[in-house]
């Protein structure tokens, strides 16, 4: 009968224990460095050289269909002379061009 309330008694505690152990701050240490955004920032792509396949892959939003009809713009006027020339090509609009606009180079 004692041992059996003892471990009623004694159980709880030690349970207790272990979760304040789980629960306490770790030791200070060092602040982890934030790693800046531009480190994972995408490579530009050249509108003026991308194939389709890479127009679509590299840009946010840009489809099969919508990556052809960039080259297709750039075969019949020639080389893009601005980045805001994209708005001028049918299904591009203002919001996916602004999606895009960091991910774009006229070099």
């Amino acid at each position: 009968m004692r041992n059996t309330v003892l471990s009623y008694l004694l159980l709880p505690m030690f349970a207790g224990l272990s979760f304040s152990a789980i629960a306490a701050p770790a030791a200070a240490s060092e602040p982890v460095p934030i790693v800046a955004q531009a480190a994972t920032a995408h490579p530009k792509t050249n509108l003026n050289t991308a194939d389709a396949s890479t127009l679509q892959r590299e840009l946010n939003g840009i489809g099969q269909a919508k990556a052809q009809a960039i080259v297709a713009y750039r075969e019949a006027n020639g080389p893009f002379q601005s980045v805001d020339e994209l708005l001028e090509i049918k299904g591009i609009g203002n919001a996916l061009m602004e999606r895009n606009r960091d991910r774009l180079t006229l070099e």
